[in-house]
């Protein structure tokens, strides 16, 4: 590889993309290679490439960030494992100017010390990591809380960056609660629905229309936070039934008077 190749793909992580997949970035995958943020939710549609360019922004920090850390988290061993596989197939594809030190089914260590990890879906095994230069969390609908909050700490002093991506599950769950939170400023939003993705036809969209029904249809293509099919009443009915309005029925009782001490009752002795 040329020295100017290997510059403007350091500068430009959209090349590792490009030469991996063999067509040019999506305006949104461009944004999220090219941003400069350390929080990022990605609420994506099925198959839009969530996984493809957050696996190019995994390699493209383990290349150009000597000794750096990647953890990949997912809901289970195998899920993260596949988004390592993405790694090592862009890594493949894209004439690295790193050589490999060494890469099993789970790890890659390269050598100018970097390391990118994939990691089982549970907070009881995966504790022990420090100093995270990018923590990627994958199908982070589905990822528990106590999976969440266990690994954040991992970035508390390096600084890292944190990517979370994956299609709605429910209004439910830390993922749910970030991307709807107002007041949480640090993340950067990005939402992709099916229309959005140039690679989805409308006639796939619409025989998934008539196959999976409007609820299904809407989280996974759509990216809409829907209810949960088991919910007996739905969010907003729940919410709509809370006023601060309205007065409540039963009054706060008044607190009982203090009784007498037994001093009170005691009349001092004239000497």
């Amino acid at each position: 590889m040329r020295p100017e190749s290997d510059l403007a793909r350091a500068l430009d992580p959209t090349r590792i993309l490009c030469e991996g997949i063999g067509a040019p970035a999506d305006t949104w995958q461009a944004k999220v290679l090219r941003r400069r943020t350390r929080r990022c939710l990605q609420l994506v549609t099925r198959q839009g490439g969530k996984s493809t360019t957050t696996a190019a922004k995994a390699l493209h920090k383990a290349l150009y960030t000597p000794g750096s850390l990647t953890l990949l988290v997912a809901p289970s061993q195998r899920q993260s494992g596949e988004l390592f596989s993405k790694v090592v197939s862009l890594y493949r594809a894209c004439e690295p100017p790193v050589d490999t030190r060494k890469v099993s089914a789970m790890r890659m260590e390269l050598e100018n010390g970097s390391r990118i990890v994939a990691l089982p879906g549970s907070e009881k095994t995966i504790r022990g990591y420090s100093g995270v230069d990018l923590l990627v969390i994958d199908e982070a609908a589905r990822v528990l809380d106590e999976l969440y909050y266990s690994v954040r700490p991992m970035l508390a002093v390096s600084d890292g960056e944190l990517i979370a991506m994956t299609t709605p599950w429910g209004k439910r769950g830390w993922f749910y609660d970030e991307w709807t939170d107002t007041e949480a400023t640090e993340w950067t939003r990005i939402k992709v629905t099916a229309d959005e993705c140039p690679r989805i036809t409308e006639a796939f969209l619409e025989e998934e229309r008539r196959k999976l029904g409007a609820w299904w249809f809407r989280q996974e293509y759509f990216c809409e936070f829907s209810d949960t099919v088991d919910s007996l009443f739905s969010t907003d009915d729940i919410d709509g039934a809370f006023s601060d309005d309205v007065a409540p029925l039963f009054a706060e009782e008044e607190a009982e008077p203090e009784a007498p001490s037994v001093s009170d009752h005691i009349t001092p002795l004239s000497l």
